[in-house]
């Protein structure tokens, strides 16, 4: 499975979000967290993105969002394991 990892300036042009909203989601717990990529670098999985996006076009509660991005962390999880 081929994964795309979306940095910053993708994300924010993906949603219409600025950096800060971005991170305040996170807080929330309306976005996911990013991963990883280096010492200075992270990323949004591309299909967590999407997954996220729809959910608000599809006029998702924010507890409904709240939800899924539970969900994208478990399957974050399992991919993990599948992988390694």
């Amino acid at each position: 499975m081929v994964t795309t990892i979306h940095r910053l300036p993708v994300v924010k042009s993906e949603t219409g979000l600025s950096r800060s909203t971005i991170y305040q989601h996170i807080t929330q717990g309306l976005w996911i967290k990013p991963i990883r990529l280096g010492a200075r670098a992270v990323g949004w999985p591309a299909h967590e993105v999407a997954a996220l996006n729809a959910a608000r076009i599809a006029g998702k509660s924010d507890e409904e969002i709240r939800e899924l991005v539970l969900k994208l962390i478990a399957a974050r999880k399992s991919f993990a394991k599948e992988v390694i």
